[in-house]
């Protein structure tokens, strides 16, 4: 086996957010001035993957050039079933539980016998439909185990993949990356992987879009700077791996799993260009915005990403987080509001506090508030943002993030059973009793 020969540093990356980019790990193996020459370098195929419409407009048209040992179609030989009964896609009726309850999770178990990334995979939401393409599942995964000569790749839609403890090494056909907790990687529809744990254990969270693409939102009246900017996305420098030997590929179609058996690795892109790509993101980049006066801008101002959908401005997916960043406006309650929203949030988090649940919500827990269900500070994060001194403040230690829908998301048996509900989560609002007494507050 060999893992490109001109590969001595895996983890560099190009950068740029949408671009078109070109990279080969052999000198030569991308043809100049045409994409499919008769004979391609190094006896190498050239295959187009194409993740829209061949006529999307050019601005949303998305497809890469690949240049491989092998085309795909030696990939996919004849299917099997596959059961990972944890994993669930939209719509799970038959697996669905009331979900018109605020709901909260301590932290998943991490496994003790050996699992890897897909087979750790569990399913906490299901919304919309994945056979009409809209809609999202909410996960989170376990592993102890690096998929060797295992292979997924997912046509449902694309994986946004949020660490929370320990990293991952992703293995695509397009190259390598690796993610920590405070990154983000994405692996977009039909792309294959594999998924190594170096640091032995890890746990975090996966959103699969099966809708429009994330992007970049509109930034504006904001303008042109601040959220995310596009050059701090990264996508892969071409490395394959040449290995003959009995393999395994899982595929995700239409909810259902199924494995083909090869007798090579499927990641054997030589050189690439195009603009479908996988990447990651470093969530320290991410440019906050905030009030300078008074009141509380909405939570639409930490989004990183957003999957819109047929509805203007209102999105399939928002990918929302809540990082570090200054408090300074004045005479102003300044945690999230009481509220009640459109939109289903589950929210995570990755590292510290939420200004808004100092209690109970952890790093690796979960919470999930339902369309028009609603929900903001605790008992006790009221009190203390009620009464608090209004000098400047900043956040530290806290990266929270949210999956936010437009439509209601149905928590999976799986989820409701789970030994980490805390049953007791409603209680935290229990002691906003009635303070009102007719009389103004004194000035």
């Amino acid at each position: 086996m060999s893992t490109s020969g001109s590969d001595p540093t895996p983890f560099n990356y190009m950068s740029g957010f949408g671009n078109d980019f070109e990279t080969e790990s052999l000198p030569g193996a991308l043809p100049q001035g045409q994409n499919s020459p008769q004979k391609c370098a190094y006896g190498l195929y050239a295959e187009q993957l194409s993740g829209s419409p061949f006529t999307a407009p050019r601005g949303t048209n998305e497809r890469s050039w690949l240049y491989r040992i092998r085309p795909s179609v030696r990939h996919t030989h004849r299917f099997t079933n596959l059961e990972l009964p944890l994993w669930r896609s939209a719509p799970a009726n038959h697996d669905a539980v009331l979900s018109l309850q605020q709901m909260r999770w301590s932290p998943t178990p991490l496994p003790s016998e050996p699992t890897n990334f897909i087979q750790g995979m569990r399913t906490i939401t299901t919304a919309g439909d994945v056979m009409t393409q809209t809609g999202m599942a909410s996960h989170v995964y376990v592993a102890n185990t690096d998929m060797i000569d295992d292979y997924f790749f997912n046509a449902d839609g694309e994986m946004l993949l949020v660490p929370q403890q320990g990293s991952l090494i992703l293995f695509t056909e397009l190259g390598k990356i690796q993610i920590a907790p405070g990154e983000i990687g994405l692996i977009p529809r039909g792309v294959t992987f594999k998924v190594a744990v170096p640091d032995g254990t890890a746990r975090g969270y996966v959103c699969e879009n099966y809708g429009a693409k994330l992007t970049l939102p509109d930034r504006g009246p904001i303008g042109a700077n601040c959220l995310a900017n596009p050059r701090d996305f990264k996508t892969p420098v071409a490395c394959f791996e040449d290995k003959e030997s009995a393999c395994k590929v899982c595929i995700k179609w239409c909810g259902n799993f199924y494995n083909t058996d090869i007798n090579h690795s499927p990641l054997d892109v030589v050189a690439w260009h195009g603009n479908y790509a996988p990447y990651k993101y470093d969530l320290a980049t991410f440019s906050p915005v905030g009030a300078l006066m008074f009141d509380h801008p909405d939570p639409s101002i930490f989004t990183v990403l957003t999957a819109p959908s047929d509805e203007a401005g209102t999105a399939n997916i928002d990918f929302v987080i809540f990082p570090p960043r200054w408090l300074v406006a004045e005479n102003t309650f300044r945690p999230p509001w009481y509220h009640r929203n459109v939109m289903s949030e589950f929210m995570g988090l990755i590292q510290g506090q939420y200004d808004a649940k100092e209690e109970g919500f952890v790093p690796g827990g979960m919470s999930l508030h339902n369309m028009m269900l609603p929900h903001g500070p605790d008992h006790s994060g009221f009190e203390k943002a009620s009464n608090a001194a209004l000098a400047p403040q900043k956040l530290e230690n806290t990266l929270a993030f949210m999956f936010e829908t437009r439509y209601p998301q149905h928590m999976t048996k799986y989820a409701a059973q789970l030994d980490t509900v805390q049953d007791d989560y409603i209680d935290c609002w229990a002691g906003l009793e009635r303070k009102f007494d007719g009389t103004p507050d004194p000035k």
